[in-house]
């Protein structure tokens, strides 16, 4: 049998590539005559440029840069097409893992620190600048990467705004210019949720960075007044800012890049022609694919449903493992996704102690799913 191995990260516990090795480890146990593809995934957040350089080779430059508060962080850029081509992972420098918990507050955090990688890949010549955007601890739309490449908000008095989220609601005007030299901007978004309103960014994501109620009210508005500035002062930046598809994506960030002239992809469609996987999904007999947790995000834009559906349309089955399951059966089934299987479950569930265990000990969860999953396909 021809199984691919295809997850993105279990957020908080595992990177890709040690997903796919444990689910890999356990169906080896049960049927190691069988023939296993590891492709590990991403849609754009953490692990983003080491997929590509797995599949791309490429040039790898480090870049030093700041976390959402100012600290410093380390950064990269990935260069490929003999330097034509530049890739970022947003979550480098705007991650929300950067933080800790009593530190999330989208209120004052900062995506400068992604301002100054996209610089450095400005003066690496690259043409084209493609930057992943996912795993963001930001809700600032931009406006510190705008800061970071010259383009800085100001208050009605014109001083210059305090970085983060909630100091966008007195945006006035911007200043300064832009350095991009004509370099083109491409967000690969795991998302496709607009910046403003119910399903925007603040009202969908706020909470997971340390948004309360107040908060996403506040940032809502805050970000709805810096569209209005940025349609009106920025040349090129579309109308209608607001609403979007992916400019929700990482905190606004997603609705700078269109603000900048460029254009939001699918980061998991990004990846998977990057890599070549349509070419290899058209030889397997089954595809394992899944994350952290499998719910209702999971089937807009992110790897599982790029996957899921990709082997519908081939008629190859489809099972996701993730750390935790919410996604109902007939909505998964519908995106193409033939069983789901949990590591919570697996540990005997959330009155037993399951979720505990399987952050502690994904690993081993995973290989005894992996197992599991051989003894029940395997030919």
């Amino acid at each position: 049998m021809r199984v691919l191995l295809c997850p993105d990260k279990f957020a908080g516990t595992l990177p890709a590539p040690q997903v796919a090795d444990a689910v890999a480890t356990g169906w080896r146990e049960v049927a190691p005559g069988d023939d296993l593809l590891v492709r590990p995934l991403s849609d754009g957040g953490p692990g983003f440029l080491d997929v590509l350089a797995d599949a791309l080779g490429g040039r790898r430059v480090p870049v030093p840069t700041v976390d959402p508060l100012g600290r410093p962080a380390a950064g990269e850029i990935l260069l490929t097409d003999g330097g034509a081509t530049a890739w970022l992972e947003c979550a480098q420098a705007c991650g929300l893992h950067l933080l800790d918990a009593d530190e999330r507050d989208p209120k004052r955090t900062s995506s400068y620190g992604l301002g100054v990688l996209v610089a450095a890949a400005v003066e690496t010549g690259a043409r084209t600048i493609v930057i992943g955007l996912g795993g963001s601890g930001t809700n600032d739309g931009g406006a510190g990467m705008l800061t970071a490449l010259g383009v800085t908000p100001l208050d009605a008095t014109g001083q210059a705004l305090p970085y983060g989220g909630a100091a966008l609601g007195a945006v006035d005007a911007l200043d300064g210019v832009l350095r991009l030299r004509d370099a083109r901007l491409v967000a690969a978004t795991d998302v496709d949720n607009p910046l403003l309103g119910l399903h925007g960014a603040s009202n969908v994501f706020g909470p997971q960075k340390g948004a309360d109620r107040a908060d996403v009210l506040l940032l809502d508005a805050a970000l709805e007044r810096f569209a209005t500035v940025l349609e009106r002062d920025l040349p090129g930046c579309p109308d209608g800012l607001g609403a979007l598809p992916g400019g929700g994506a990482a905190g606004g960030l997603g609705a700078a890049v269109l603000a900048l002239g460029g254009h939001c992809e699918s980061g998991i469609g990004l990846v998977t022609r990057a890599i070549g996987l349509d070419a290899t999904l058209d030889t397997v007999d089954l595809v394992i694919t899944g994350e952290g947790s499998f719910d209702h995000q999971s089937l807009r834009g992110k790897v599982v449903a790029g996957v899921a559906g990709a082997a519908r349309d081939r008629g190859v089955p489809c099972v996701v493992v993730a750390g935790r399951v919410s996604t109902g059966r007939r909505e998964a089934g519908a995106a193409g996704v033939t069983d789901a299987y949990s590591l919570v479950e697996h540990f005997g569930g959330e009155e037993r102690g399951g979720l505990a265990a399987a952050m502690e000990r994904p690993a081993e969860g995973l290989r005894a799913l992996g197992a599991r999953l051989a003894r029940q396909w395997s030919r």
